[in-house]
């Protein structure tokens, strides 16, 4: 059985989430925004679970600040990103953000690619490229529990903005759409603000359902 941490902070207050198995007590970290994840690792050990790494919904600084706390106290841990945005884990300091602290550059151990299978305990998950906010951009689909780890496409009756130098939005209503296609009773976990449905997202979300009025 799956369960789930998380903890939200940092100076734009994103989610990070942990999931793991009960079964296996192998665990998942899901993004590490700057100061927050440290409660997550000190209940990881406190549950003696297994980390298998951090895996990085994109790459802006709100969602890769901690990296380095991870891999300091998980060495052996993965640390997966997509292609496209691994260059913002590379070299930080090249956002376009006025930041009050430094984020050191970090490496990906591996990158992700649109449709990759990967698995924590026996829970199948299913990686989707979704560009738009930034264009490395995935979500993490876990189909068997109904669950999306969503990063900044769809959050919570708005979208991830679309004004950054490498963002675009037909890209983003084009990763909407295909999103949406998925269960409509599939739990969202954003990577701000609260959980949800794409149900609730599709009722209510009037982003969603200008993307979908264009399909």
């Amino acid at each position: 059985m799956l369960q789930l941490l998380s903890t939200t902070g940092g100076i734009a207050s994103t989610n990070a989430y942990l999931l793991f198995d009960t079964d296996t007590n192998q665990a998942i970290l899901f993004d590490a925004p700057d100061h927050t994840i440290a409660p997550l690792l000190d209940e990881a050990e406190k549950r003696n679970l297994q980390l298998l790494g951090l895996y990085l919904t994109h790459g802006h600084f709100d969602h890769i600040a901690d990296h380095h706390l991870f891999s300091t106290r998980h060495p052996a841990a993965q640390i997966l990103i997509h292609a496209l945005d691994h260059p913002k884990l590379q070299n930080p300091s090249a956002t376009s953000f006025i930041l009050p602290f430094t984020i050191p550059p970090g490496k990906a151990t591996a990158v992700l690619t649109d449709n990759q299978q990967l698995t924590l305990g026996a829970h199948p998950i299913h990686v989707l490229h979704t560009p738009g906010h930034s264009p490395g951009h995935v979500m993490f689909h876990f189909p068997g529990d109904r669950l999306l780890i969503g990063g900044d496409l769809i959050i919570g009756g708005s979208v991830g903005r679309t004004d950054l130098p490498d963002s675009s939005e037909p890209d983003l209503f084009t990763s909407i759409q295909r999103v949406m296609q998925l269960p409509p009773a599939t739990t969202l976990l954003p990577g701000h603000g609260h959980p949800s449905t794409l149900a609730q997202e599709r009722e209510t979300n009037p982003y969603v359902q200008l993307a979908l009025s264009q399909h």
